[in-house]
């Protein structure tokens, strides 16, 4: 082990341990607060849909979303990491965060310094480097979990991997010691304050690069009856050099004298003689030391592993389910002892997996080494989007369920019309799961639910589903996902004029990536009933949907009327995907139909909408004459796919400057990103919060879409501003809400929508692949 090197890649963000940071953006206030925990984020760890825990550069367990939809954001002392060391000239003991809680746990020492070292991240990796001068030992930590592109099964494990490396750089032998302590989080309703019993206990395997060693915490007897019940597990290898020791039980709510005097005295814990049975309500949690002799010079890598087994997922209307991972591990709940065994026996492979497709990535010298930094650190939503990779009992040997929300202030599972810009990621690395998302859709498109319910925007009466709308999200996780979609009612969804085109294109984008002819088979009954539906919105007759004056699309307060260039965008792009699928399946009729729908679109399109510079935002309202920034996003997925141009070539370009000009430049002197709205005379739209904002996800796909057409300068410094805003000036790494004002101040965070800087990569590898032939 002591072959594997601590190297921190190009692109990976640096942060000095715990650091403050000054000027840090914070939550709108309107239309609502949205959650705000602060900028102290870190990179999180748990697999897809198994529940992730998020340890932030300050470096204590502080996010928690280990059920599907509840954020709790409470740093728990009890789980931490703590060093020993005792050299000639003395001893110390020191738990590895800036912070310290603000009671239990008294006897520990807290609050390592402040910037003495570095934290970094490029997930799903992520590094601690411990700079202190009272530390006679270099000390640093890799930590991930097996997020692997287009691996099914390590992926969804419910495991952490902590890779220490420690070297004595001195003269004199030194005694090194790593404690982690872990608070049994077993209980009721997830309530961190009480647990519900069971039994802590001792384990050891034999393995075939040593011994493993660790604590095993247990939940009730017998199978699993609740999604809080299960198991956790603490494991480290001892090997010759190595010595692993382990308190089974501490009280988290005392003083923490009795495991933290046992460990600072000589780095070693007194392990306890066998199985203890924990009381209902008692707050505890166990701990392992790995305890290591080192002489001048020499250097250990060491592994310890957390890992957890909670298999059952329940939704709000009471819907159960069971994980992904539960495929490989049987749902008992007991067997996080088994998944720990299984990453202290591969987490070497693993990591090797994933250095090599980032080596890959980061090895084209053409891209900038911040585009890289939010690239992959982007990718944290795949896990921490409150994640559900459930099995399908009617289909246990498939792919099973999968979803993402839109963020936990508007919690819908896939929502659409987000999903188009930020499902890039998904298809690209795990294809297969978005290829069982879009099975989903397809299903709910003939779909009816004529509940009413009131819509919260006007107080109106509408029905919940009605057949041929494409549906705004899979559900929601405070009611049944898969069962129920439509759970959004904001606004009336059935009404909204860009879902329709979008399941068209997002379904047309898949079959160009993946080539799977039997999806677009399976989905033309619904892209036919789609458009059909959507058709009949065009009153007029001038081949364009009319929006109604009402915000119906995704800009859900930003109201457009008559013809609009977004909504009517996106028609022409999907008209011509149904072209492309029409052949596909030998629908000569339904081609014939849609190429002329299209023609004449296309004719009102450019009558009503393009003004010489640009498309007027719509052909209607007061504000018809804005400049837009997401206007062309239906031209944005034919070029990704290879259709036609939607619009004249010469004015794709010309559009596409005027927005550079207007909505990126002119906005916070270029430094943010894109401006939903720009008016002509150079100042903000602020007909809406939302045109006077700027969208992380549609600055992502803007740049893209200037990237495909060759703009290249223009399309760097437009996704350069999203980058510098989140990483660099307001804090929201591994946070990246979906909006901001030109303060920096933001709305909805951890959303869904910023995925689309991999349609950034997706625009490159078609150029690289181009310019190779």
């Amino acid at each position: 082990m002591a072959s594997i090197v601590l190297e921190i890649p190009r692109g990976a963000w640096r942060r000095p341990i715990g650091l403050p940071l000054e000027s840090a953006g914070r939550s709108l206030r309107q239309p609502h607060v949205s959650i705000d925990d602060g900028y102290w984020q870190g990179a999180p760890l748990g697999g897809i849909g198994a529940g992730t825990i998020g340890r932030t550069y300050r470096g204590d367990f502080a996010r928690w979303h280990l059920d599907p939809g509840r954020h709790r954001y409470e740093p728990l002392p009890a789980c931490m990491f703590s060093i020993f060391v005792e050299s000639p000239d003395g001893r110390l003991a020191q738990a590895l965060w800036t912070g310290a809680p603000a009671r239990e746990l008294s006897a520990w020492q807290w609050r390592y310094p402040v910037g003495a070292g570095f934290y970094a991240a490029l997930y799903p990796r992520s590094w601690f480097v411990y700079e202190w001068e009272q530390l006679p030992v270099r000390l640093a930590v890799e930590q991930f979990s097996p997020v692997i592109p287009h691996n099914y099964r390590e992926s969804s494990y419910p495991v952490a991997v902590f890779l220490w490396f420690v070297e004595n750089p001195t003269v004199q032998p030194l005694t090194v010691a790593i404690l982690f302590t872990w608070q049994n989080l077993l209980g009721y309703g997830w309530d961190h304050r009480t647990t519900g019993g069971g039994i802590h206990r001792p384990r050891e395997d034999r393995l075939a690069g040593g011994r493993m060693v660790g604590v095993e915490m247990l939940g009730g007897e017998g199978s699993v009856r609740e999604p809080w019940d299960g198991s956790w597990a603490l494991a480290a290898l001892e090997i010759p050099g190595v010595e692993v020791s382990y308190r089974a039980r501490f009280r988290v709510d005392g003083d923490g004298a009795e495991i933290w005097e046992d460990f600072a005295t000589d780095g070693r814990l007194e392990g306890d003689p066998g199985a203890l049975r924990i009381p209902e309500g008692e707050r505890v949690g166990a701990g392992l030391a790995i305890t290591l002799r080192l002489e001048p010079g020499e250097r250990q890598v060491v592994p310890i592993v957390l890992a957890w087994d909670l298999p059952m997922v329940e939704f709000g209307a009471g819907d159960r389910w069971y994980r992904r991972y539960t495929r490989f591990f049987g749902t008992s709940g007991r067997n996080a002892w088994g998944i720990a065994r299984e990453a202290l026996e591969h987490y070497a492979t693993w990591r090797d997996q994933i250095r090599s497709w980032q080596h890959a990535v980061l090895s084209d010298p053409t891209a900038p080494d911040w585009y890289f930094t939010a690239l992959f650190n982007e990718l944290y939503f795949i896990t921490d989007g409150a994640t559900a990779w459930v099995v399908d009992p009617e289909d246990a040997d498939g792919m099973g369920h999968f979803a993402q929300i839109e963020c936990y202030d508007y919690p819908f599972y896939e929502t659409l019309d987000v999903r188009f810009y930020g499902s890039f990621p998904l298809l690209m690395l795990w294809p297969e799961l978005e290829k069982a998302v879009m099975r989903d859709f397809i299903a709910t498109i003939p779909q009816v639910d004529l509940t009413l319910r009131t819509i919260e925007s006007n107080s109106s009466q509408a029905p919940r589903k009605l057949s041929g709308a494409a549906p705004h999200d899979l559900g929601s996780p405070l009611e049944a996902p898969w069962r129920m979609p439509n759970a959004y009612r904001f606004q009336d969804p059935n009404v909204w004029k860009d879902l329709n085109s979008k399941f068209v294109l997002l379904l047309y984008r898949d079959y160009v990536f993946t080539e799977d002819r039997e999806l677009i088979e399976m989905g033309w009954p619904s892209v036919r009933m789609a458009l059909e539906y959507l058709k009949l919105f065009d009153r007029d007759a001038d081949g364009l949907p009319e929006n109604e004056g009402i915000p119906d699309q995704t800009y859900d307060t930003w109201s457009m009327r008559g013809p609009s260039a977004y909504c009517g965008g996106l028609w022409l792009a999907a008209l011509e995907a149904a072209t492309r699928m029409a052949d596909l399946v030998g629908d000569a009729e339904a081609r014939s139909r849609y190429e002329g729908w299209l023609r004449r679109a296309q004719e009102s399109f450019e009558a009503l909408l393009w003004n010489g510079r640009y498309y007027r935002y719509d052909a209607l309202s007061p504000h018809r004459d804005s400049i837009m920034a997401d206007q062309l996003a239906g031209q944005w997925y034919a070029d990704l796919t290879g259709l036609p141009p939607i619009v004249p070539e010469p004015h794709i370009l010309e559009t596409f400057r005027t927005i550079y000009k207007y909505n990126v430049c002119r906005f916070a002197s270029g430094r943010m990103g894109a401006v939903n709205g720009m008016r002509p005379d150079g100042t903000v739209d602020r007909c809406s919060n939302q045109s006077a904002e700027v969208w992380t996800g549609v600055t992502y796909a803007l740049a893209s879409a200037m990237l495909a057409r060759g703009l290249v300068e223009e399309a760097w410094h437009t996704a350069w501003g999203v980058y510098h805003v989140t990483y660099e000036a307001k804090g929201y790494w591994f946070r990246t809400p979906e909006a901001w004002d030109e303060y920096g101040d933001f709305r909805a965070s951890m959303y869904l929508r910023p995925g689309a800087i991999w349609a950034i990569e997706w625009v490159r590898r078609r150029r690289a692949a181009s310019t190779s032939l």
